[in-house]
């Protein structure tokens, strides 16, 4: 996943909702996404609400 939104550089956390991607997971914030009217202005594809990820456990955490 891409940590940044390619438009206006915003923090894009994996684990935090709020990121849009196209099929070719280019990747923006909910205010661009909103502004470009949902569409990438990449490859012209609709924009899709990212999943998001479960926060990275220590690796030194017994199992």
């Amino acid at each position: 996943m891409k940590p940044i939104c390619e438009r206006c550089q915003v923090s894009l956390p994996a684990e935090q909702p709020g990121a849009w991607i196209c099929s070719y997971e280019c990747s923006f914030c909910s205010t661009c996404c909103v502004q470009m009217g949902q569409r990438c202005p990449n490859c012209g594809g609709d924009l899709q609400r990212r999943p998001t990820r479960q926060p990275e456990q220590s690796t030194d955490t017994q199992r």
